[in-house]
């Protein structure tokens, strides 16, 4: 990849447990967090910004470079923290549902994507979720 490209690629991932199941208590969620942001950061070009979620899912935002493909990010980010969290769990405590959903958003909206983040039980618990921002490929019939 070229030295000479200007990019500002701004990601909002999310994906859901398998079929919703409330795996992610609060101890396995701080674990699972934490594997998904040191993941990230041995991950080439990917610069994450934000992890957080609910019993039943998780959000992140990053920004990423040119040659990162998300697909296979995904891939590596979903396989590796659950691979690594069964391992270290000795049982088979998390499995990640098909799908996920991917929003790019500007450089200026990356405070407010982080916000929501941050905030994922109370925007669920009060029902103000944003349903763009909830979407898996597994809610549009995969």
């Amino acid at each position: 990849m070229s030295s000479h490209v200007f990019h500002e690629i701004y990601l909002h991932l999310n994906w859901h447990t398998k079929d919703d199941v409330p795996l992610l208590s609060p101890r396995i969620e701080a674990i699972v967090h934490e594997l998904l942001r040191e993941r990230c950061k041995k991950t080439r070009g990917v610069y994450l910004h934000g992890v957080n979620g609910t019993e039943t899912h998780v959000h992140l935002a990053m920004n990423i470079e040119p040659f990162v493909t998300i697909s296979e990010l995904v891939k590596e980010l979903k396989g590796g923290s659950a691979y690594d969290l069964n391992r270290q769990e000795r049982s088979k405590r998390l499995e990640w549902q098909r799908g996920y959903g991917v929003v790019s958003f500007g450089k200026r909206q990356l405070p407010w994507v982080l916000d929501y983040i941050a905030n994922q039980k109370e925007h669920h618990a009060k029902g103000t979720a944003k349903p763009r921002l909830e979407m898996t490929g597994f809610d549009e019939g995969e």
